[in-house]
C-alpha cells in the first residue's frame, strides 16, 4: 500500500476503535457514577477527533505540488500534529477543571458501581492493541502524526491503568473522593503529554531536523566523491517525513563546468544512498579556496 493508504487505513481503524471505547466508558461511567471513567472516556473521544483530522490530512498531503505550494503539501502533517496537541490539551484542561470542582464540592459522593472496573479493563486491552498497531504503522512510513497519536494512545493506557487503580482503592478504602483525585492526576498527565507533542512538532515547522546525525551522514557521503571537498553551509529541513538538503562544496577551479556538474551530481547520488527519505538536494559548487566566510546559515564539518 502507498503511504497515503496506510495513513487512511490506520486512521479509520483508530477512529472506529476509539469511538467504541469512548462511548462505552462515557455511558458506563455515568451509569456507575465514576468521574474518572467519564474523564477517560472523554479523553478517548478526543482520539476520535484526532483520527478524523488524520484522515483528512492523509488525503491532503498526497496532492501534487502547485504554483502556490511548490514543495507540495507534506507539511500539512506537521500542522495537523500541532492541532492534535491543542485538542489533547483542551481535553486535559476540561478534565482538570471537572476534577478540581468535584474534589472541593460539598455534594455527598457515592462509591462508583463495580461495572466501572470492567469497562476500564476492557479499555486498557483495547488501547494497548490500537497504540501498538498505530506505532508500528507510524514507524513503517515514518509518520510524525501517526507516531504522536500512538504515543497519545499509549499514554491513555497509563491513564486507564490509573483509573483502574483509583477505582480499586476507592472500593478498598470506601473513599469516593479518591475517584476525583485520580481524575485530577490523569488530567495533569494529559496536559503534559499535549505539551510534549506540541514542542516536538515545532521542529518541522521551524525547518529543523529531529535527528541531527543526518549532518554527519551528509559529510561522510560527500567525502566518498572524488573531486568534492570542503562541504560547508549544509542545511537540512523536514518536509513531512522527507529531507530537503542544501549544501556548498568546493572543486578544482581549473575543471570545466561539465565536470563540476558531474561532481555535484555524484554528491547528490552519494547522499541519497546514505540517507533515507530525501525530498531534494541542492548542491552549490564553488572554486577551491574561494569559500565565503561569515556565512550566517548552515552547518560546517567542525560543528558536528
Amino acid at each position: 500500500m502507498s503511504r497515503e493508504q496506510i495513513l487512511i487505513k490506520t486512521s479509520w481503524i483508530s477512529t472506529i476503535g476509539n469511538a467504541i471505547l469512548s462511548a462505552s466508558k462515557i455511558i458506563i461511567g455515568l451509569f456507575a457514577g465514576s468521574l474518572a471513567v467519564v474523564g477517560d472516556g472523554i479523553d478517548s473521544a478526543t482520539d476520535v477527533v484526532i483520527s478524523i483530522v488524520m484522515i483528512f490530512t492523509a488525503r491532503l498531503i498526497n496532492r501534487p505540488p502547485s504554483k502556490k505550494y511548490v514543495f507540495g503539501y507534506e507539511k500539512a502533517e506537521g500542522i495537523a500534529t500541532k492541532i492534535l496537541s491543542l485538542v489533547i490539551f483542551y481535553a486535559g484542561a476540561q478534565m482538570l477543571l471537572s476534577s478540581t470542582k468535584s474534589i472541593f464540592s460539598d455534594e455527598v459522593k457515592e462509591i462508583p458501581s463495580a461495572i466501572a472496573i470492567y469497562v476500564t479493563v476492557f479499555s486498557i486491552i483495547g488501547k494497548l492493541l490500537l497504540a501498538s498497531y498505530q506505532y508500528k504503522q507510524g514507524k513503517k512510513i515514518d509518520s510524525s502524526m501517526l507516531t504522536a497519536n500512538a504515543i497519545n494512545m499509549r499514554n491513555d493506557v497509563v491513564i486507564s491503568t490509573g483509573v483502574l487503580l483509583g477505582l480499586i482503592f476507592t472500593f478498598i478504602f470506601k473513599l469516593p473522593i479518591l475517584d476525583s483525585i485520580t481524575g485530577l492526576i490523569i488530567s495533569l498527565f494529559i496536559i503534559k503529554s499535549s505539551i510534549s507533542i506540541f514542542i516536538d512538532s515545532n521542529v518541522e515547522l521551524m525547518d529543523g531536523v529531529k535527528d541531527v546525525n543526518v549532518y554527519n551522514k551528509i559529510f561522510e557521503a560527500v567525502e566518498k566523491v572524488p573531486g568534492a571537498s570542503n562541504p560547508h553551509r549544509v542545511r537540512s529541513r523536514m518536509i513531512g517525513n522527507l529531507y530537503m538538503i542544501t549544501l556548498d562544496i568546493e572543486v578544482n577551479p581549473e575543471i570545466t563546468i561539465t565536470q563540476a556538474h558531474e561532481i555535484a551530481d555524484s554528491v547528490e547520488k552519494s547522499i541519497i544512498n546514505s540517507i533515507d527519505n530525501v525530498y531534494d538536494i541542492l548542491v552549490h559548487v564553488e572554486p577551491a579556496g574561494k569559500c565565503q566566510t561569515g556565512e550566517k546559515f548552515g552547518v560546517d564539518k567542525d560543528m558536528v
